[in-house]
């Protein structure tokens, strides 16, 4: 079969990008079996300069960036454009707007994965900028759910160990039951499952740490850009692309 070329954003930071890499080629193998990998394309960006954007507030310019990105997928021969981190979907519309290509939107797959499953409040783990700005939090909402955040103290320990270990490739046995605390308080506000909502906590905590239903972002967009290339918006359930 003639399988669609995907295009990948990455490098926000590289550490979810390779895992990104590793889950979309396993799902086209696991769909089509034998050799088959993906064909997909990567402009991996210096997230050091994002980053610094980021901190500073200057999301123009990480729009300009990330719009040049994409159309640089665009011309490299991309029929369809991923974003691999949460955070910089802020600026998502000014990419769409450059595109002639589908963009599949992180958002709207978790919150289709998240209705499928029949839940409607859900928690949200992310960024700073992810948790506490609109941006994703309305792109949620939107579609039917109700979003429930952690407390401030609760926020910056979350937003410190994203940006202070998981970039750095850092994995801490203290920062998981960190975590995992955090998640048993969302559940005691009434959350009936929890958003990973940056694309490095799959990294760290697994449906395997909780009984509580964990929505890995990273997993769920990788298992949207598998049924891109392969034209069938149901061959993969997200579930079946788990983080190693």
């Amino acid at each position: 079969m003639a399988m669609k070329r995907i295009g990948l954003i990455g490098g926000m930071s590289w550490e979810s990008t390779l895992e990104y890499y590793r889950l979309i080629n396993r799902g086209v193998q696991a769909a089509l079996g034998g050799h088959h990998s993906a064909p997909c394309l990567i402009d991996s960006l210096d997230f050091a300069k994002i980053e610094t954007l980021q901190s500073e507030g200057r999301w123009d310019e990480t729009g300009e960036l990330l719009a040049d990105a994409a159309l640089a997928l665009e011309r490299a021969g991309a029929q369809g454009v991923i974003l691999c981190t949460n955070t910089m979907h802020k600026v998502a519309d000014r990419i769409v707007r450059e595109l002639a290509i589908p963009f599949l939107h992180i958002g709207d797959a978790t919150a289709a994965r998240i209705r499928a499953a029949g839940l409607n409040n859900v928690g949200l783990l992310g960024t700073r900028y992810t948790m506490e700005q609109a941006f994703y939090r309305d792109r949620l909402t939107a579609a039917g759910l109700s979003v429930i955040t952690p407390d401030a103290e609760d926020r910056q320990v979350v937003n410190a160990v994203i940006y202070d270990e998981l970039c750095l490739g850092r994995i801490e046995p203290a920062s998981k039951g960190r975590y995992l605390d955090i998640i048993q308080r969302l559940a005691d506000e009434g959350a009936e499952g929890v958003i990973l909502g940056c694309t490095e906590i799959g990294l760290l905590v697994s449906q395997a740490d909780t009984a509580l239903p964990l929505f890995d972002t990273t997993s769920i967009h990788a298992a949207a850009a598998v049924d891109f290339c392969l034209g069938a918006p149901t061959s993969v359930a997200a579930t079946d692309l788990q983080p190693a």
